[in-house]
């Protein structure tokens, strides 16, 4: 992505693979490894002050799915050459950073190194464990364990901590070769740069045997009418929590997508949304009460804290709102004022050379093409009737409830 509106190169590398049970915890695992060290910079030390050469550049990752794909991006940004005095070469010497990285991780004997292994491990270990200290997080990732108990998306990103004590650093490489051999790498660079710069650096820096090209493909979820799953769970807990699981066959590369996105958002994407504005504040049943889609699986989840003896009203309340949605019962200032902050966040991406590049990734994720530009002409154009039709859509498949130990039912 040529462009001269930011004074730094930007580089994002996004390797993907579906999430599987056999594989995602080997896969959560090789990144933290890899920033370790490389052939070239093997102890840490070296690598973290080879990044203070670069005029401080920073680099980092992150681990997580979009619909049923773990994804492992790799991040570095660094400035351009012509706002350092006497630097030269910059691009290639981030290039040959991330690429050493990525392609010739430390390896001592045909394995990764012993005492990264195990020091990596206790870090997912750390990690995992954390999330059930964290009790929205934990709820959420409960409420979507229970949801999709037959589905990959179930998984989390970081993969599981059961997996943990068989990794070996010689079964982690092996698993390394593999993914990096078959999975779909995407590498993007946003700057004051040309594609043919770019392909050259991408040859010299980056030596991936590769069998052959690797694609996203599309999975569509066949939604099955059920019973819905209702679900209670007890811990020590001083606040319940509320989370309800909602599909819809809607995706990223539907037409009607920027009526989904306005339908989450006018039910409970925003602070002038329905979930907030009538459950939490209105009826004083929920100290915060949101939702988020997942465009790339189908998926609405609504999260809520609430009193352990208002479950029964904060559930009938977030189902009246809903059934509002369906009937069309939206009021044009919810709509306008909907679809201004869509736009606005929109617009707002295309201020940061990251926030371009994810958006841009959906599309090798989708198979559908969307700029920040198109998306805000298409929600422009959704009425009332399309949000209705996307509304009739939603299924309510599972209730969460996260409550103390001692209460009633």
């Amino acid at each position: 992505m040529p462009t001269k509106q930011f004074k730094t190169y930007a580089i994002s590398v996004y390797i993907g693979q579906p999430l599987a049970e056999d594989t995602v915890t080997n896969v959560a695992l090789i990144p933290f490894v890899m920033r370790r060290g490389t052939m070239r910079l093997p102890e840490t030390k070296q690598f973290r002050e080879r990044l203070d050469d670069l005029y401080g550049a920073g680099f980092g990752f992150d681990v997580y799915k979009r619909g049923d794909y773990q994804i492992v991006q790799f991040r570095m940004d660094l400035i351009h050459d012509q706002f350092v005095a006497g630097a030269s070469g910059l691009l290639k010497q981030g290039f040959d950073f991330v690429g050493g990285t990525i392609s010739d991780p430390l390896v001592e004997n045909g394995a990764f190194r012993d005492k990264y292994v195990s020091s990596e491990k206790t870090t997912v270990q750390k990690k995992l464990e954390s999330i059930v200290n964290d009790k929205i997080r934990y709820a959420a990732e409960r409420c979507i364990e229970e949801m999709c108990k037959n589905e990959p998306y179930r998984l989390h990103p970081l993969g599981r901590l059961s997996d943990l004590p068989a990794i070996t650093p010689a079964g982690l490489y092996e698993a390394y070769k593999q993914w990096l051999s078959t999975a779909p790498i995407d590498l993007y660079v946003v700057g004051d740069t040309t594609m043919e710069e770019v392909k050259q650096l991408v040859s010299e820096s980056f030596p991936i045997a590769r069998a052959q090209d690797a694609k996203y493909t599309r999975t569509q979820t066949q939604q099955v009418p059920r019973d819905i799953n209702e679900v209670v769970e007890r811990l020590d807990v001083t606040q319940g929590k509320l989370n309800m699981g909602l599909r819809t066959p809607v995706t990223y590369a539907d037409e009607q997508y920027p009526a989904a996105l306005l339908y989450n958002g006018i039910l409970g994407g925003y602070p002038h949304s329905k979930l907030f504005l009538n459950v939490r504040e209105k009826e004083s049943l929920a100290y915060y009460a949101s939702s988020r889609f997942d465009g790339h699986k189908g998926i609405v989840t609504i999260q809520s804290g609430i009193e352990f003896a208002n479950y029964e009203k904060a559930v009938t309340m977030i189902k009246k709102q809903m059934d509002a949605m369906v009937k069309g019962d939206i009021s044009e200032l919810e709509l306008a004022q909907t679809r201004a902050m869509i736009a606005n966040q929109l617009r707002e991406s295309q201020d940061s050379a990251f926030e371009m590049i994810a958006l841009d990734f959906n599309t090798q994720l989708s198979g559908k093409e969307r700029t920040a530009e198109s998306l805000i002409e298409a929600t422009e154009q959704v009425d009332i009737a399309a949000i209705r039709e996307v509304a009739e859509s939603v299924r309510l498949d599972t209730i969460y409830f996260l409550r103390d130990r001692k209460g009633g039912n």
